[in-house]
């Protein structure tokens, strides 16, 4: 069954490929409506942590989507429809605590009621967007991820918050194969100057891992900021405050470190205000082109019971040089922290709380997110050719707080599941090496593939937990064709 998956995947990559060697077509027109869609088809491995149960498997996911869209100088409209297919999915890989869900194939398969293959079908997005002056206001289902407002005019600022700003906070968790959207209202405003102004309120829907998207998660929030791209001869900077506010009254057990009887108990809600802002900046110099990055937040409201007083913050540079042809280098380097919490008896939660996220933008071997976490990082990142990128990091990575958890996961993704994973740490912060490397080829406009291996070696917390096999390694093939 795995060399049949392994096999259609590969055969449908060369098929897609061949087709998509011909010059684009233009988009399909019925009058004045545009049809365009797209086929996402991933090829996964893993081989988790050592214990009990199925550490090591392969499945494959695929999302289509099938999207109706209308453009006036007035007003803009899209209804856009998915289905994802999740085949050949673990059913030995959840394990009772402390070992949990063993990758992202165990979390498809404790979303989708244990079933081993799964799909669905639902509405991604279906929307109204109208066009004033200098602004748009757009209403019903659509896709939205914190740190992506407005437009940069500089390449590396751009670069920089696709994969350095954005979704910290809010996102669609792009890389799972069912995602999420978000039920509400958008508007945005944009003057010539540079500035930009954004306000969201919405609900999430459900997905990410369950292939159901129908239906809401009740965990509203309301956010907006403040957005400004401006140039100084050979620098370009840009620099965002931003507010959030996020609810969350379902009764479910809260994931925090806090003693099980203790959780059972408190199902008050969630009421946190996260405050923050970032600051992109580059330098054009006859070495190359140097770039400077910063990111925090605080965070205050109620846990339950408990107060919430936490943080993050995160600083990096980069560096590409001039002088390496066709491979064009770019180095960087940064530190990320994010608080844990230190005293499980007290009245205040002091964990990071990161919300609707999409957690693989900064951890791309999914094995923990940004909460409790201090993660140093290296990456080099290849461009040999216009459509080609490779990209290599290294992180290590431990706990902020020893007394806190091992976390993981992206926010809430269906009524009955609280959203995120942990582990305890037994007192220790150690957690891992990992190293990763991956390359994306543009072959066309319409037409691209994606590759990646990561390898991790566990420290003190994993080995605690996993004492006969403390290394993980993750990877996959991806096949992407839009029309």
């Amino acid at each position: 069954m795995k060399c049949v998956r392994f096999g259609v995947l590969v055969c449908t990559a060369f098929v897609v490929a061949a087709q998509a060697q011909q010059p684009d077509a233009a988009p399909l027109q019925i009058g004045s409506v545009t049809v365009s869609g797209s086929v996402m088809e991933r090829y996964e491995f893993w081989d988790f942590f050592q214990g009990a149960g199925q550490s090591n498997y392969n499945y494959s996911g695929a999302l289509l989507q099938l999207a109706l869209s209308h453009k006036s100088a007035s007003y803009d409209w899209m209804l856009d429809f998915a289905t994802p297919v999740l085949l050949g999915l673990p059913d030995r890989a959840v394990q009772p605590a402390p070992l949990g869900q063993y990758g992202l194939g165990a979390s498809y398969f404790a979303a989708n009621n244990k079933n081993t293959n799964a799909a669905g079908f639902f509405v991604k997005q279906g929307f109204f967007r109208f066009k004033l002056e200098n602004s748009t206001v757009q209403v019903g289902r659509f896709e939205f991820a914190d740190g992506m407002e407005g437009k940069p005019k500089d390449a590396t600022l751009t670069a920089l918050r696709a994969s350095r700003i954005q979704q910290h906070l809010i996102g669609t968790f792009g890389f799972s194969d069912v995602r999420r959207s978000f039920d509400g209202g958008h508007y945005d405003w944009t003057s010539g100057g540079g500035w930009n102004f954004t306000a969201v309120g919405a609900i999430p829907t459900r997905g990410v891992f369950q292939t159901d998207g129908w239906g809401w998660v009740k965990t509203p929030f309301a956010y907006a900021a403040l957005t400004r791209d401006v140039s100084y001869g050979h620098s370009n900077a840009e620099w965002r405050v931003f507010g959030t506010y996020y609810n969350d009254d379902r009764p479910v057990v809260k994931t925090d470190n806090r003693p099980a009887a203790a959780k059972a108990h408190d199902f008050g809600g969630i009421n946190i205000g996260t405050f923050g802002g970032h600051y992109i900046q580059d330098f054009t110099t006859g070495a190359g082109i140097f770039d400077l990055l910063g990111w925090g937040a605080v965070q205050t409201g109620k846990w339950g019971t408990e107060t919430q007083k936490s943080g993050a913050a995160n600083g990096e540079a980069g560096f590409q040089p001039n002088g390496f042809g066709r491979l064009r280098p770019w180095l960087r380097g940064g530190f990320f922290w994010s608080s844990g919490d230190g005293n499980p008896s007290d009245s205040t939660h002091g964990t990071f709380f990161i919300m609707l996220p999409t957690p693989r933008v900064y951890a791309r071997f999914p094995l923990y997110n940004e909460m409790n976490n201090s993660d140093a990082f290296a990456e080099l990142i290849l461009r040999p050719l216009k459509r080609v990128t490779i990209r290599s990091d290294f992180h290590d990575v431990w706990l902020s707080n020893s007394h806190d958890l091992w976390y993981g996961g992206g926010g809430a993704f269906q009524p009955w599941t609280f959203g995120f994973l942990g582990r305890p740490s037994n007192g220790l912060k150690g957690l891992a090496d990992v190293y990763d490397t991956g390359a994306d080829f543009q072959v066309t406009r319409a037409f691209a593939l994606g590759l990646y291996f990561g390898y991790a070696s566990g420290g003190p917390v994993i080995h605690k937990i996993f004492p006969t096999g403390a290394d993980a390694k993750m990877g996959y093939i991806e096949a992407n064709y839009s029309f």
